[in-house]
């Protein structure tokens, strides 16, 4: 069973069978239909497209953020039209950095499902190790996916607003650390959201870091040496993560995994989230003075 990562020649090793489902989860945020019409023109032999905003998160509100968690009932459903089942593998993949496929990655464990890994170094590792591609539009056997929402996993934006409130986001307590760029945690270059900062007391750690240049995962002893410096003397059940919508925050999540950091939890909602409100405090700059 793969729980974490897989690698390409790994996987080229179960394409073809019934007990492996491969997802793929191109997108892009500036172009939303584009991961669609990428996956037509060619992907890994049999394997299916989960949309990110249609398939792998619910609705936006007024109140949401910009990727809110899907319904349980619906992500099952949808799980079971992709032939997804306790007893399946499921490998998920996207263009490159791994970002939307850790997203399903989390959402599977987050239903209780196990056996669920991200394709290192996505669709371009597969094409560099010079893997076919299928043009094939395919579907696979519905199979009954059960799971239950494990609640431990995510946390919600009153549980952070009455953390900050408190004040217990710092070293030895918990930890909120957001994935995004330095520049827009710092508030500098804000490209996605109507409010630039980040939340007061937040820690940065771009999920940029998590990867080298070609979109693989740094080796599990860098990322421990890594991620031990950003949480101090806390433990990672303390460890919230974020980012701008709930999404590259998985990747810090799978990151942490792989490090053998387990327990860390998720902030869905993000900054997209909490910035709905205009009471909530924001702080700008590099790291939180407060």
């Amino acid at each position: 069973m793969f729980t974490t990562l897989i690698e390409p020649l790994e996987l080229a090793k179960h394409v073809d069978e019934s007990q492996w489902a491969i997802i793929d989860c191109r997108f892009e945020l500036a172009r939303p239909e584009w991961g669609e019409r990428a996956f037509a023109d060619g992907h890994i032999p049999h394997a299916l497209y989960a949309h990110l905003e249609h398939d792998l998160s619910g609705p936006q509100t007024p109140r949401s953020g910009r990727h809110p968690l899907p319904d349980p009932a619906a992500l099952a459903t949808t799980f079971s039209r992709f032939g997804i089942d306790p007893t399946v593998q499921v490998v998920a993949y996207d263009q490159g950095s791994s970002a939307y496929a850790a997203r399903l990655w989390w959402l599977a464990r987050w239903l209780g499902h196990r056996a669920v890994a991200v394709l290192d170094g996505g669709l371009a590792a597969w094409q560099r190790a010079g893997l076919p591609l299928s043009r094939t539009s395919e579907t696979r056997p519905l199979r009954q996916f059960r799971g239950t929402a494990d609640e431990t996993m995510a946390v919600s934006t009153a549980e952070v607003a009455a953390a900050v409130a408190a004040g217990d986001l710092g070293a030895g307590r918990s930890l909120l650390v957001d994935a995004r760029s330095a520049e827009r945690f710092a508030g500098r270059n804000e490209t996605l959201d109507t409010v630039a900062g980040h939340i007061p007391g937040a820690l940065n750690h771009p999920f940029a870091g998590n990867h080298d240049p070609q979109g693989r995962f740094l080796p599990a002893t860098e990322l421990r040496r890594a991620w031990a410096a950003t949480l101090g003397a806390a433990p990672a059940e303390r460890l919230i993560a974020m980012c701008g919508s709930g999404v590259t925050a998985c990747h810090n999540l799978l990151a942490l995994e792989v490090a053998g950091f387990p327990g860390a939890r998720l902030y869905a909602g993000s900054w997209s989230e909490w910035i709905r409100d205009p009471a909530r405090p924001i702080a700008l700059g590099a790291k939180d003075d407060g």
